[in-house]
């Protein structure tokens, strides 16, 4: 039986024709996050992308309105594939210190190539995701972004390890702090580990950050009266 695609329901507000429902769509999707990660966000641009692919730039333009609604896309692709992982690694787990510690896991390891998404490389997306995602929300339009459901994915990743802590310890008073300090120090760490290494304490083939973050937070929820 042939294998049926995995899909997400990506915010149709951040393309203007759906990148999934084309060759040239997936094409677009594949190049740009190559291009991203090795040019930078700054440098990269649609009339890059469009010689890369052999386009016209206004093709591309039929897909994203801007090089940022396709940050944000591919933003929220990666958070919608997280939330999928973390519901297939965590389901029928009784546990929650278990479904917690795979949680942390999920959220702070190295990425592995998913062979889903053939024309995805979510290694080089992670690479994006910890270098430029930032750029997505400190802007001065997160709050209207935020109010059309752009964040929605990442948001509901943070929710539902959030709920996790709160089954092993209903007192804990921040929660959702904790999970998105793991996510985003998690990137941090990273990225000192690859261009500031002065800066972090990550060793070589070890799982420094995963274990780092494991023993805070269930040293965090412990000491939590």
């Amino acid at each position: 039986m042939k294998k049926l695609p995995i899909l997400f329901d990506i915010n149709e507000y951040l393309y203007c024709k759906d990148p999934e429902s084309s060759a040239l769509g997936k094409k677009i999707i594949e190049q740009s996050i190559i291009m991203i990660d090795d040019l930078g966000f700054e440098r990269f641009t649609f009339k890059k992308l469009g010689d890369q692919i052999g386009s016209n730039e206004s093709s591309i333009y039929r897909y994203f309105k801007s090089k940022h609604t396709l940050l944000l896309y591919l933003i929220n692709w990666y958070w919608s594939w997280k939330e999928y992982q973390l519901a297939f690694f965590t389901t029928n787990i009784k546990d929650p210190k278990e479904k917690l510690t795979r949680s942390i896991k999920l959220l702070t390891q190295n990425i592995e190539e998913d062979q889903n998404f053939s024309y995805i490389n979510e290694v080089l997306l992670h690479k994006i995701i910890v270098a430029e995602s930032i750029k997505a929300y400190l802007t001065k339009d997160v709050d209207s972004e935020n109010a059309k459901g752009y964040f929605k994915p990442y948001k509901k990743v943070v929710d539902q390890v959030s709920d996790f802590i709160l089954q092993i310890n209903p007192n804990y008073k921040y929660p959702h702090m904790m999970v998105s300090t793991i996510i985003e120090g998690a990137h941090q760490q990273q990225f000192f580990s690859e261009h500031l290494p002065a800066l972090t304490d990550v060793e070589k083939g070890k799982e420094s950050i995963v274990c780092f973050y494991t023993n805070l937070v269930f040293n965090a929820i412990k000491n939590e009266a």
